[in-house]
């Protein structure tokens, strides 16, 4: 587990400077905390029906980089992260599958956890679950309904049917995240254009390839076509346990009903910012604003959203067929840091396209860094990782932090990074220089200069969870390697029985599968091969 960082003491001249985008109002603007000295931060996680690819793990990526900038400023945050683990896609994929539906959403939340992990993603605050949250969700529902938002749908006997969908009409405000509504539109900066472009919009005809509508928002029962799901009576193919008794009906919530019910529980009527990927911006934000506005509460002052990784200009997705799972990448990289470094190189803003250029000027990166730092290490200089973490942001470059409170400029920051590593390596240069010709008291200066320029290239770093001297990092390697060594040794043995299985040899084939799953490994057959992982 990656370990979180205690704030610093904050500066507030430096800390008052810092302006993000906000997408509601489609500008930057300087951040105002609703509590001085603290953030309260709510994103959208994972709904675990299958496992991450980059596409997915890019806006954890982003939105650590900001929680730890954060944390630099010296703000106490409180960062949640929920966990969608009940959905359509989750109910449907099980059933296919023949497991048990918990059962497969556990299993690719654990999945998701370690792609976090291994890319130095900190572990949130809190990291509530959809499930654990019903009561909450029914008690929203129901104050929805009191306060003439929401209106259930009776069955063919009068009687409750589980359905309810939240009343747009009866909200007038209904589009002010996105601006959605005739003659709310706001003007428009580049990155609001390509938002506008590429995300989903309700204003877009046609099928929605990025967000589906969910199926019981096209129900025939809506009194109006804006109007969406807050519950949703049980498919006759639902298990019994996806089901959940309520005074409007038995079935289960909504999707967008989920984050307003955890975002109230953990962080109140009010908190600072809500982040999410693009593709949630509508209808998933909007829904989710509109429903939580009309029960009452303030909800996010400050919306973000991380656009996407695209591959040849459509969005990584499963769906889209271009997929890159975390650890396939992770090996090509050599070092999770490479890949790290690759999601957030890039102004979490801006679409990132993925190609084998990508990963190779993050792997030039890495070497140019490694080399500075090493030779540092050579020099005598080393700091240990509380020395790297206590680094205030009045104490980095100024350009850094500016470019950090410039909307999380990542790119601007990365810029500084390389500038004073071109500058160590001037320094060591010359310190080799005067070591050689004997000019001890020149050689000490030099090294008092390498030594605080060394710390400051690790403290930038480190803000942007990127300092690669980081036991995380460290740890991740040795286990890569195991991992590597145990992949090598089940793939020769996959192999064998797949030249077992081409010549009809059955008992040799089912011998060696059995070999594995005493060993605990589980080997899944496909029309493109055998794949393999621990049980």
């Amino acid at each position: 587990m990656t370990h979180t960082p205690q704030p610093l003491e904050m500066n507030s001249s430096v800390a008052s400077q810092l302006r993000l985008y906000n997408t509601a109002s489609h500008s930057v603007e300087q951040f105002v905390p609703l509590r001085e000295g603290h953030v309260g931060m709510y994103v959208c996680g994972a709904t675990v029906q299958s496992s991450p690819h980059i596409g997915h793990i890019r806006a954890a990526v982003a939105f650590d980089v900001v929680r730890r900038w954060l944390l630099r400023l010296g703000f106490d945050v409180t960062f949640v992260r929920n966990v969608t683990d009940i959905d359509d896609k989750i109910l449907d994929k099980a059933r296919a599958a023949g497991q048990q539906w918990w059962a497969r959403a556990y299993y690719y939340e654990r999945e998701f956890n370690t792609a976090y992990q291994t890319l130095g993603v900190l572990a949130p605050t809190v990291e509530p679950r959809a499930t654990g949250h019903v009561p909450d969700m029914i008690a929203l529902v129901q104050r929805l309904i009191e306060r003439g938002h929401a209106y259930v749908v009776p069955d063919e006997h009068g009687n409750p049917s589980g359905n309810v969908y939240f009343d747009v009409p009866s909200w007038p405000r209904y589009g002010e995240l996105t601006h959605q509504e005739s003659g709310t539109r706001a003007a428009l900066d580049d990155a609001a254009q390509i938002a506008e472009q590429m995300g989903p919009s309700v204003d877009a005809t046609g099928e929605d390839k990025y967000n589906p509508v969910d199926a019981a928002d096209a129900s025939s029962d809506k009194h109006d076509p804006r109007d969406f799901a807050l519950w949703k009576a049980p498919k006759d193919t639902d298990p019994l346990d996806a089901r959940w008794q309520t005074p409007f009906g038995t079935g289960r919530p909504g999707w967008h009903l989920e984050c307003s019910a955890m975002s109230h529980r953990y962080l109140g009527d009010d908190f600072d910012i809500h982040g999410g990927g693009l593709d949630l911006r509508f209808p998933h934000h909007e829904n989710e604003t509109a429903q939580s506005r009309a029960a009452g509460w303030g909800f996010a002052h400050l919306w973000m959203h991380s656009a996407w990784v695209t591959a040849k200009g459509e969005k990584m997705s499963k769906s889209l067929g271009n997929g890159l799972s975390v650890p396939v990448v992770v090996a090509q990289c050599g070092t999770p840091w490479v890949l790290r470094y690759a999601l957030a190189s890039v102004q979490y803003r801006s679409m990132l396209e993925w190609s084998e250029q990508t990963l190779a000027e993050a792997k030039a990166a890495y070497e140019r860094i490694m080399n500075f730092l090493d030779h540092a290490t050579v020099a005598g200089v080393h700091f240990d990782e509380n020395q790297v973490q206590a680094v205030r942001a009045d104490e980095l470059p100024e350009a850094f932090v500016a470019a950090m409170n410039d909307d999380i400029n990542v790119s601007g920051a990365l810029a500084q990074v390389f500038a004073l590593v071109r500058q160590g390596n001037s320094v060591l240069a010359e310190l080799d220089t005067a070591q050689a010709s004997g000019q001890l008291q020149e050689s000490e200066t030099l090294r008092s200069t390498l030594a605080q320029l060394t710390l400051q290239v690790r403290a930038m770093l480190d803000t942007l969870g990127l300092d690669p001297y980081n036991s995380q990092w460290h740890v991740q390697q040795a286990d890569n390697r195991e991992h590597e060594a145990l992949d090598t040794m089940v793939s020769a043995l996959l192999e064998q029985r797949a030249q077992a299985r081409a010549v009809k040899d059955f008992a040799t084939a089912d011998a060696i599968r059995d070999t594995l799953t005493q060993a605990g490994i589980v080997v899944e057959d496909s029309a493109a091969g055998s794949t393999w992982s621990i049980a």
